[in-house]
Formats: structure tokens, C-alpha cells, sequence
């Protein structure tokens, strides 16, 4: 074992090992996974209607506007749904794993712009080490299976930043044609999310400017990059979509993404996503596992060459932006993945180099927290969240303690033998097994938690080819429903009003949530109906943290 990972980045073909790590990292769980209750039924349900509608510039939620996001990841979703309709997939449309298909490759592109523009930051050693790393983040394999926009940002964040790097390091050899990949990148990047891509090599550029005291002296990188045509390029792939959803909107997309969305977020928690400054540190050997023991032993080391080129330049890359976002109010663990490529390639460089600097003592300490502790942590959450969601055991998620064991001790053995680097490419080879106990083994096989397929699929047995528009549900609305049953089902507001619904025309069916049971039935008996129950689903809905069960009625015949 130890043979083969020391060969493994010496390897002809590292973008194959590359791709064939990915694919076993992320596809446990990536087609039977659920939809998620919020943001990625949101996206996806946003894409299924533009692409049943043929409007691709405004973004719609049923009858709801959602001017939060540009369209480039609906843009890319609805282009995989085509894909797969015009390969003969069936129903593609339907399946949430067609929407995630952007995600993945979104993924898979920054692992492999990772190894490819590292090469000249770490040498090709450390950058398929650090490109390894990445694959196998938790955050990040947990975006894989999300039908978003940070997956997806992450790859064109990882392009622009390693052609910023090619032209910090040798801006004579940078080429008029690297300069305008890098501003076309951007470009993408504002309709994946906006300012948030550009603002990497933003920040990143105005630290190393700071740095190097260069701005008087008009630094060469900068030259390199052409910002004089290269700005204008950048809008300029941009600007006709934003140009027409807004004349489409009237002008609320513009006013609702800036002053709703993107300042809520700064100023205050938005969906009560809060947390304090420090939270990105105190979570990142989660979000990182199984990496972050590596980065965090590198991180001395790392400040200690900052006056070495490449080091500078991945400093400059990670710190400002990890900063920013500590500085958001509104805090998620995927926020600061645009950093994540940098510092695994600082944790490769550190670990790679025969003369590396030893961790302070405290730093090797809080990296071996940091790995047993969240090894430990998911093998445990894995055993017994079957437990808790569903009241049983489960003997394939029991599967995750000695796995997560196996990470705990053989990465230890590694350290303390003095093979950081080996240590590292063993705890990514480690994770995949892990991933399969928890991703395919445990989540898919879960009952509580996924209330929207479960309810859906009572629906269509009690009324089958129900129209979405004869469906109604009070106490329950997230929008994996949306997704499950159609953008246009009624979101109830109380039981007063799902009686109403319910008689309003024949053949309707409405969902009740528990609390509003009692004022249903009240209602239903002064509009003079009887409803009849055609079963319930109980859940546990994750998303408000508190257990529902909603009964479906139809008028009695």
C-alpha cells in the first residue's frame, strides 16, 4: 500500500487517476439521494420550468419570481436535462440527479485545474497531492450532490486563480490568449453568483500588490493579465442576460439580488444562516476532512516562505477571501471553498518538501483534533442516525466506525513515521469507503428525513396524473414538494384555506400538517364537505428541525 502511494503522483496518467478518484468519491449517494428540501429543489425546480416553458431569462418558482441568483447554473442544469432527453434518457427532467450533473463537473474541473495550473506553483508532486486533498473535502463532496452554484463557481474560481498564478510568476510568457481565458472565466462566474467570483483574484490581487509594493511600479502580473480589454471582456460576456432579465423584471431582478439577497447576507443572517467571526476556523476540520490535519501542520510553514513566489501568491489567493466571508454575517460551511484549492496546495508544498519546518506544537496538536475528531464524529453520526431519524438500527451505517478507525489510526501511523505526504494520500484513499458507508449506505436508506417523494408518491397513488394545480398543502412547504409534484401546487397558508381549496372544485386534494388538523376539520364541516382521508406521512422535516405529519384528504365522494 504504502508503495503504491508513493508512485501514485509520479503516475503517466494523473488525470485519469484524477477523474477515476472523483468519480469514486462522489457518485456514492449522487443518484439516490433525495432532493434537498431548500436551495437545490429550488434550483432544480427553477430549471424544470424554464426548460417545460422555453424562458430562459427570467427565473421562476412556481409563480414566483427568484431574482437571487444570475442564471448561468439554470443555464447549465437545463443544458444537462437536454442532454440526457436527447440521449434517450427517460424522464430526465424529472430526475434530480440530472440537475447535480453541473455540480459534479463543476467539481471535477477544479480538481483537475488544481493539479494542472499547480504544477508550476508546487511542482507536479504536490500539486496531484494537493488536487487529491481537494477531491476528497467534505464540503466539497457534499456539493457534488447538490443542485447548486458552488460546485460549479468553485471550477471557474480554480481556472481563474491558476491562470492569475501562470501570470504572477512569469508575466513575460503569459500569452494575450491566457489573458482573455482568465477574464472569460470571470465572466462565467458572475452568471454562476454573481460578484462573488471575481472578487477572488480581486482581493487576491490587491494583497499582492500590497505586498510587493508594486502598484507604482505597475506590476508586470497586472500588464500580463491586460485589464484594459479584459474588464470590458468580462461584462461583456455577462452583461446581455442581466441586460434582459432586467428589462424583462422591470428592474426587480437588479433591486431584489443587490439590496434582498447579496447585502441580506452581508448585514444580516439570511434563512437564519448566522455565525460568529471564527466560524470557518472552528468548522473547517469538518468541512475539510479528511485534508484539514494536513493543511492545518502546514500553515507555519507556509507563513514562514511567504516571501517564495508561489507561496505568496496561494497566501494571497486563500487568506483575504477566507476573511471576507468570516466577516459575512450570513455564515454556510461552502462559502469559503473558493480558498480550498489554495490551501491544498500549500499543505501538498508542505508536505512534499524534505526540508519542511516541523508544526509548532500546538498546531500539531489541534491537527491530530482535528482528524480523529471529525473521523470519530461522522463514523459515530453515521451508526446512529438511522437511530434517530427511524428508530432502528441499521447494520451497513455501523460500517462507518471501523472505517472511520481505520482513517483515525493508519494516518497516525503515517505521521508519526515522518510521512506527512503519504499520511495524505492514504486519509483521501480512506474516505472512500467512508463516503459509500454514509452517502449510499445510510442517507438514501433513511425514512424520516425525505417527507416530499413520500408524500408525492401518495398523492399519485390516491389521484394518479393528479394536475400539480389540484393539489394543495398547509404546514409543509418546502420545495422539494415543488419539485416532487410541480411548480404549481397551492401553498396553503392555514387549515381555513386548505377547506376552501379542498371544495373549491371536484377531484382536488389538499395535505394537512398536524397543527392545522383541527382547523381544517373545522372549516371543511361550515363548508359543508366531509373529507376523506387517503393516508398520512409522518417525518422528521430537517429543514425546521421538528417532527410533521400530514394527512391527505380529498372531498368525500
Amino acid at each position: 500500500m504504502g508503495q503504491l502511494l508513493d508512485r501514485l503522483p509520479e503516475t503517466r496518467r494523473p488525470r485519469l487517476w484524477l477523474v477515476l478518484l472523483c468519480l469514486a468519491l462522489w457518485l456514492p449517494g449522487f443518484f439516490t439521494i433525495a432532493p434537498g428540501d431548500r436551495d437545490e429543489s429550488r434550483f432544480a425546480q427553477a430549471t424544470r420550468q424554464m426548460v417545460q416553458t422555453g424562458d430562459y431569462v427570467r427565473i421562476r418558482l412556481g409563480e414566483v419570481e427568484r431574482n437571487k441568483k444570475p442564471a448561468g447554473i439554470h443555464w447549465t442544469q437545463a443544458g444537462a436535462v437536454h442532454a440526457l432527453e436527447t440521449l434517450g434518457v427517460d424522464a430526465a427532467r424529472d430526475r434530480i440527479w440530472a440537475y447535480r450533473l453541473p455540480s459534479l463537473a463543476g467539481a471535477l474541473i477544479a480538481v483537475l485545474a488544481t493539479w494542472h495550473f499547480g504544477r508550476a506553483l508546487v511542482g507536479r508532486r504536490a500539486a496531484f497531492l494537493g488536487a487529491a486533498l481537494l477531491a476528497s473535502c467534505l464540503v466539497l463532496t457534499f456539493e457534488t450532490h447538490i443542485a447548486k452554484t458552488d460546485a460549479a463557481l468553485l471550477g471557474t474560481v480554480a481556472i481563474a486563480m491558476g491562470l492569475m498564478g501562470r501570470a504572477y510568476l512569469n508575466p513575460a510568457t503569459f500569452s494575450a490568449r491566457q489573458a482573455a481565458g482568465f477574464w472569460l472565466v470571470l465572466g462565467l462566474s458572475l452568471l454562476l453568483k454573481g460578484p462573488v467570483g471575481p472578487a477572488v483574484p480581486l482581493l487576491a490581487g490587491f494583497t499582492l500588490a500590497a505586498a510587493d509594493s508594486a502598484w507604482r511600479n505597475s506590476a508586470p502580473w497586472l500588464r500580463a493579465l491586460r485589464p484594459a480589454w479584459g474588464v470590458p471582456l468580462m461584462l461583456l460576456a455577462a452583461l446581455p442576460w442581466f441586460v434582459a432579465v432586467n428589462i424583462a423584471t422591470e428592474g426587480r431582478f437588479l433591486t431584489e439580488a443587490l439590496g434582498g439577497d447579496m447585502l441580506g447576507k452581508v448585514g444580516g443572517a439570511d434563512e437564519n444562516h448566522w455565525g460568529p467571526p471564527g466560524y470557518y476556523i472552528l468548522t473547517f476540520g469538518v468541512a475539510a476532512f479528511p485534508a484539514a490535519f494536513l493543511v492545518l501542520r502546514a500553515l507555519a510553514g507556509a507563513w514562514a516562505d511567504r516571501l517564495q513566489p508561489a507561496t505568496r501568491f496561494l497566501l494571497a489567493w486563500a487568506v483575504p477571501v477566507w476573511l471576507m466571508f468570516e466577516a459575512v454575517t450570513t455564515k454556510l460551511p461552502h462559502y469559503t471553498l473558493p480558498a480550498f484549492p489554495a490551501l491544498m496546495l500549500l499543505a501538498a508544498a508542505w508536505a512534499m518538501d524534505p526540508l519542511r519546518r516541523p508544526p509548532p506544537r500546538w498546531l500539531h496538536w489541534l491537527s491530530l483534533l482535528a482528524l480523529v475528531g471529525a473521523a470519530a464524529g461522522l463514523g459515530i453520526a453515521a451508526a446512529i442516525l438511522p437511530v434517530l431519524a427511524d428508530g432502528a438500527v441499521s447494520p451497513v451505517s455501523l460500517l462507518g466506525l471501523p472505517v472511520a478507525a481505520a482513517i483515525a489510526v493508519l494516518v497516525l501511523r503515517e505521521l508519526r513515521a515522518g510521512q506527512p505526504a503519504r499520511a495524505g494520500l492514504l486519509a483521501v484513499a480512506l474516505a472512500v469507503p467512508l463516503n459509500w458507508v454514509v452517502l449510499e449506505g445510510v442517507l438514501p436508506r433513511l425514512t424520516a428525513p425525505w417527507i416530499s417523494p413520500r408524500l408525492a408518491a401518495l398523492v399519485q397513488q390516491a389521484r394518479p396524473g393528479l394536475a400539480d394545480t389540484q393539489f394543495g398543502v398547509v404546514g409543509y412547504h418546502e420545495p422539494s414538494l415543488q419539485f416532487a409534484l410541480g411548480g404549481g401546487i397551492a401553498l396553503l397558508r392555514d387549515g381555513a384555506e386548505a377547506a376552501l381549496f379542498l371544495a373549491a372544485a371536484p377531484g382536488r386534494l389538499v395535505a394537512v400538517a398536524d397543527r392545522q388538523a383541527e382547523e381544517f376539520r373545522r372549516a371543511a364541516a361550515e363548508q359543508g364537505i366531509a373529507p376523506r382521508e387517503h393516508g398520512v406521512v409522518a417525518g422528521f422535516n430537517y429543514s425546521r428541525g421538528r417532527r410533521v405529519a400530514l394527512t391527505v384528504y380529498g372531498a368525500g365522494e
